[in-house]
This record gives structure tokens, C-alpha cells and sequence, in this order.
């Protein structure tokens, strides 16, 4: 007889291991990908390994501890990768392909690197660059420390000066360098982006690099006016395409045949975050108006991501050119689920190339552009690596098993998938995971999920969280209310600027749906989400009474007061009517602090001292009013080295002490040692 599986619990994340990046080899024999897992003192270790195409055994190729972004070099005979060992931050260094000690490339004062990429021809990789501040390099801190010295003043002369998860980086920007391979030597060829989030893709024949950019101090307020350049790579002169749309732009990249350029983006004054659907374009750039939408007839979003806690989660689109030219390959998240379309150039409708309840990542295509590696994971399994042959109809064959103890050992509980109906008529796609190895015989407390954003998706991948709920004996739902992507453009513009509206409308259903279903006990439901999520819990608690208990985590309380103090600037009538300043009056209605006055169920806040997306000013509002009205509470405080994705990627130990704060609440008074209200 098999062992009897245990049951997931918050230190099982330390078990978790992570693939990503899958790259393989121009002959398509090896695929090569970053393997992530917890370390000591609660580190993230990143190598690199490779595995067989054909299947076997992966190698590790690097141990660096520090190491990721792995990429061959056109003819296949090395690796280029980021490496974070050293005192100066990151750094190229170039592998053999067979393996072997590795060797630095770049020798840059300390810096960060954004992304690299090959010249087609092997002989220079380009790549986005940004020096430190040198008051806050290493060893300028490392001096004053020797010295007792106080740190300096931060000077800013911009409105974009620091981003959550990245820090503070004041006046500095991410520039484009080349570095030639034979010699090392670099040079800048690109430093006038106002941002920082260029793309770019070297030309067929290694002479011209296309990028995206939008110069100027105030780059931040005019995403509109993104522009595409060529750049000449021997001179370093620009040409614009000033002849596309106006509308952000990003990801772009040149057909294998240099004869077109595709790019996500659309028309428009939004940002690259938007209700709005981000579109797939390409264009001819030696033939003025020949710009065009690929994916206009359809109702897909490029930046529909799927939200979960395991594997990275990307908002920027994917896209990459069929070797023949004829076609692009992109992510497209929709209902729940991730997969890959190919999107013909000569339009018509995009052919789906995977499918299933699955979160499917792709990777490069292989050189005779037959096999493509993808990450894949749905809610029982933890991501690992696949590889696909474009040529079939076979289904991804896979190539990694690194969580196959994990898998073996433990009980995880596979969720269910409903549709709730709203009562104008909206169809709400939710699920429900039930505790693993439980009869569902008699009722069972009941935690409602809200995800993040609000424009992404919950969907079909691994949640280590919500395993760890179910393992408790509790009942996890969650579900993509108006404002969520992967249901079409007017599902997630239906809140634009109107938060608290539809979005409620939804919840309410799913709540009202709960309370009926024979699994939940309606007298033990709690309420919980992060960011977005932690507003729409804030915004619960004043407009209802029946939760337990509710637990808000690096939320939104007040729109007026996050006008001033998020890392990304909203322009006045743009997203929410008005300002924050002498128009307030939209953002103030859709502030859940604004019912502060309603609020009695006992809330857990929880909130990251250095996010610099949802300041922890607004985690003190809500502690404040509750506090002063005199309800059961409790803050969870998390340091300021920590940012607002600290549940996704932060250390480990504080991961894990997030995790018990939440069961413990949770047990508090839905769970077997509740309370009476």
C-alpha cells in the first residue's frame, strides 16, 4: 500500500522548487533553465542546469548562487547569463556551452542589468544597464559606516525616481549598451529613455537594433508618445518611425526574415496597464502606414496575467516571430488559464497551440523553429519544465520532475470551477477547493480570496497560500469579478474608475453563492485578498457584517491619500476622474476608508514597511479606525527591506511567518479554536 499523504503546511514552501526561463540549444538537443529554491539564511538560490531535449537527467551548469537569465549564443557554443556574484552587482559572464568555469564579461562600475540578448551574428550581446547611485553603492555605505558618518539626503528632480521591488534610483535610468564579445569592451548607444522600460531586438543581419522608448524628463505622463527607433549599431544614429499610432509600445521584435516588426501596445493616452486590451501590431518599417493590428478582431489580452505565489509571474507580453516569418507566437491569458496562440501576419483569427486548465509559459523556439520549451503548472502541480514539437498535435512532453517528492509526499487538493450569476445577468467564473481527504458531508469554514491589480486573473496555477488553507480544514474560493483580465475588454473596463461598483456586484454574488453551497458553513466565512484584494476586503467589511473575520494585506484604503505616494503617478482624468488635490471627489466615493464608520468584523492587517506601490500609510488608516473603534485587530508589520510582492518573493522565513499570522486569525474565529463575535 502507498504511504498515506501528509498535508501542505507553510514550511513546505522551503521544499518548493522553481524552474523558469526555458531556453534551448540552436541544435535542439538541450534545454537550459534557471532553477530557484530556498537557501540558507534565508537566501533564494538561482543557477542555471540544463536537460536533455530527448529526456533524462538535468545538470547544474552554474553555482554561483546568484545566477539566471540564461541564453545561448547563436551557433550554440556558449552561455551568456547574469551573475550577482562579486561586491560591484550584477554582471555578464559567458559559459562553455559543455560546461566548465565560467568568465566575466562586462566589467561596469556597480550596477544592475535589466535584460541581455545576442546579436544574430554571436559577436556583441546588447543589453539595458543602470548605474548605481553612487552615494548608495556599496562602498559608499561600506564608508560611512567606517566612518559614522549619516546617510545622505535623497535628491529627486523627477517624478519618476523609484519603483517598488527596485528601490529608490533617483535621476538614474536604464541605458542600452553593446558589448563586444571578443574584446569585452562595452559603449552606450541608447540614454535618452525617460523610463527605463526600453525594449529592443537586434535586426536579422546585426546592423540595427529596434527599440521602444519615450525620452524626456516626463516620460512618466506621456506613455502616448512612445516611439520605436532603429538604431545603427556601428554609428549609433537613430531613425524614429514617427509615422506609427500614437500609444504605448513594448516587447518588440523583428521578423527572422528583417522584413517586419511586431510589438504589443494599442492607441490610446493609458499606460501600458490599462483596462484596455493590449494588442499585438506589426508593421513594415520601410513602408510608412503600414502599421496594423493583428489581434484586433479579437477580444484577447496580450497582459492578462495569471496570479499565483510558486512561479514567476510576468505582466509584460511574450511574443516571438515563427521562423518563416508568416506568423507570431504569444501568451494570451483567458479564463483562468494561460496559452500559447499563433497569430498569422496576414491576419484572421489566432490558432491556439496548447490548451487545457493549465498556466503555460513559453520559452524560445528552436532554430528549424519546430520545439518550443514552456513552463507549465496548474493547481496541483508546481511549475516544470515541457517541451512542445510544433509539428503534431502531441501533447508537451515533460522534461524536468523537480518537485516529484514534493508531489509524492503530499495531498494537494485540486480545485472545482462554477459560474456564479450576478443579478444583472454576469456570469462570474469562480472555483472552490475543498480540504483534501475531508468529507464534504458537513459544512466547513470558508476563507473568500480576492486577487490583486485589479486587471489580472486568478486562474488555474499553483497556490502554495490556498494549499495551506485547504490542508487547515477550511473551504478556499476565489473568482475573477468585473475588473479582472482574461474575459474580454468590456469584463475588466467595467470599473474603470469606478471601484467598489460592478466589481461588488460580483463579490456580493459569490458570497451570496457561498452561503448556499452545502460545503460552507455561512456562520464561519472570512474574507482576505492583497493589494487590490486588500482594498476590495476593506471595501467588504463596510458593506457587510456576515464575515468572521477578514485579513487585509498591503491594501488600498484611500485613493485620495495613494494619489500622492505610489510609485507609479496617475495623470488627472485619466484612469479615475479628477485629482487628488482640488478634485478628489471620485477617489474619495471609491475609498473603503470612506465607511470606516460600518466597520465591526475582526481584521488582521498586514502590510511590507517598503512597498512603494501601496504605501503602509494605508495600511495605517485602516489600523487606526479600527483601533479607535474599538475592534478586534491586529498589525503584522513586515520591515522595510521588503516590498509589496514580499508574499511572492520575499525571504523565506518572513513568507513563512506570513503564512501562520493568516492561518492563526484564521483558526482564531472560523477555525477550531474561533471565537464568538
Amino acid at each position: 500500500m502507498a504511504p498515506r499523504k501528509k498535508t501542505v503546511t507553510p514550511e513546505d514552501l522551503e521544499r518548493i522548487i522553481v524552474p523558469s526561463q526555458p531556453q534551448i540549444s540552436p541544435d535542439g538537443e538541450t534545454v537550459l533553465y534557471c532553477r530557484r529554491h530556498a537557501g540558507p539564511r534565508n537566501t533564494n538560490v538561482r543557477n542555471l542546469w540544463a536537460v536533455p531535449a530527448s529526456g533524462g537527467s538535468p545538470r547544474i551548469m552554474t553555482s554561483g548562487d546568484k545566477d539566471s537569465h540564461g541564453r545561448w549564443s547563436p551557433d550554440g557554443s556558449q552561455i551568456a547569463f547574469l551573475s550577482g556574484r562579486g561586491d560591484r552587482g550584477q554582471h555578464l559572464r559567458l559559459l562553455a556551452a559543455g560546461g566548465g568555469e565560467s568568465r566575466p564579461l562586462t566589467s561596469l562600475p556597480e550596477g544592475s542589468f535589466l535584460n541581455f540578448k545576442w546579436s544574430p551574428d554571436g559577436r556583441s550581446i546588447a543589453f539595458l544597464w543602470r548605474a548605481a547611485d553612487p552615494d548608495w553603492t556599496e562602498q559608499a555605505k561600506n564608508a560611512r559606516k567606517d566612518s559614522g558618518a549619516s546617510d545622505p539626503p535623497r535628491i529627486v528632480t523627477t517624478g519618476w525616481y523609484r519603483l517598488d521591488g527596485d528601490g529608490y534610483f533617483l535621476q538614474r535610468r536604464y541605458v542600452l549598451k553593446v558589448v563586444d564579445i571578443a574584446s569585452g569592451q562595452s559603449r552606450t548607444l541608447w540614454d535618452k529613455d525617460g523610463l527605463g522600460f526600453m525594449s529592443y531586438d537586434w535586426s536579422p543581419d546585426s546592423s540595427t537594433l529596434a527599440i521602444t522608448t519615450v525620452p524626456g524628463k516626463r516620460a512618466f505622463l506621456k506613455w502616448e508618445q512612445t516611439q520605436i527607433r532603429l538604431l545603427n549599431v556601428a554609428s549609433g544614429r537613430a531613425t524614429t518611425l514617427d509615422w506609427l499610432p500614437d500609444g504605448p509600445k513594448d516587447t518588440v521584435c523583428w521578423s527572422p526574415d528583417g522584413s517586419r516588426l511586431a510589438w504589443s501596445g494599442r492607441e490610446g493616452t493609458d499606460g501600458m496597464y490599462s483596462t484596455e486590451n493590449l494588442e499585438l501590431w506589426v508593421c513594415q518599417p520601410k513602408k510608412k502606414g503600414s502599421a496594423r493590428c493583428l489581434s484586433g478582431k479579437t477580444d484577447l489580452c496580450l497582459m492578462a496575467a495569471t496570479l499565483g505565489d510558486t512561479a514567476e509571474v510576468s505582466f509584460e507580453a511574450s511574443l516571438q516571430w515563427t521562423r518563416d516569418s508568416k506568423a507570431i507566437l504569444a501568451r494570451i491569458g483567458i479564463e483562468g488559464a494561460q496559452q500559447v496562440y499563433r497569430f498569422k501576419r496576414s491576419g484572421g483569427l489566432p490558432e491556439p497551440l496548447t490548451s487545457g486548465r493549465a498556466i503555460h509559459d513559453p520559452g524560445n523556439l528552436s532554430a528549424d523553429g519546430t520545439c518550443l520549451p514552456v513552463m507549465i503548472d496548474t493547481p496541483t502541480t508546481p511549475p516544470e519544465v515541457y517541451l512542445m514539437d510544433l509539428r503534431g498535435q502531441s501533447k508537451p512532453r515533460r522534461l524536468t520532475n523537480e518537485n516529484a517528492e514534493l508531489r509524492r509526499t503530499i495531498a494537494f487538493a485540486a480545485p472545482k470551477s462554477f459560474w456564479v450569476s450576478t443579478e444583472d445577468g454576469t456570469r462570474v467564473q469562480t472555483w472552490m477547493i475543498t480540504p483534501p481527504g475531508v468529507s464534504n458531508a458537513r459544512r466547513k469554514p470558508a476563507v473568500l480570496q480576492i486577487h490583486g491589480g485589479p486587471h489580472a486573473q486568478y486562474g488555474y496555477s499553483f497556490f502554495h497560500e490556498f494549499q495551506c488553507q485547504a490542508a487547515k480544514g477550511m473551504v478556499v474560493v476565489y473568482s475573477n469579478p468585473r475588473g479582472s483580465k482574461g474575459y474580454g475588454r468590456d469584463h475588466c473596463a467595467a470599473i474603470r474608475g469606478d471601484w467598489g461598483s460592478a466589481d461588488w456586484v460580483d463579490i456580493r454574488a459569490v458570497i451570496d453563492w457561498m452561503r448556499d453551497r452545502p460545503e460552507v458553513d455561512p456562520k464561519r466565512m472570512a474574507i482576505m485578498g492583497g493589494s487590490y484584494g486588500g482594498y476590495m476586503t476593506n471595501w467588504a467589511i463596510g458593506h457587510t457584517n456576515e464575515f468572521a473575520c477578514a485579513i487585509t494585506d498591503r491594501c488600498v484604503s484611500n485613493l485620495v491619500s495613494m494619489g500622492g505616494n505610489s510609485d507609479f503617478m496617475s495623470k488627472p482624468d485619466s484612469y479615475f476622474p479628477g485629482n487628488a488635490w482640488d478634485r478628489p471627489e471620485d477617489l474619495w466615493k471609491c475609498s473603503p476608508i470612506r465607511f470606516a464608520r460600518s466597520w465591526k468584523t475582526p481584521t488582521l492587517v498586514i502590510h511590507s514597511e517598503g512597498d512603494l506601490r501601496c504605501n503602509v500609510e494605508q495600511a495605517e488608516q485602516v489600523w487606526t479606525a479600527l483601533q479607535v473603534r474599538n475592534i478586534p485587530s491586529r498589525f503584522v508589520r513586515y520591515p522595510a527591506s521588503t516590498s509589496h510582492g514580499m508574499s511572492r518573493g520575499g525571504p523565506t522565513d518572513l513568507r513563512i511567518h506570513r503564512l501562520h499570522e493568516i492561518l492563526t486569525w484564521l483558526n482564531r474565529y472560523i477555525g477550531t479554536g474561533r471565537r464568538k463575535r
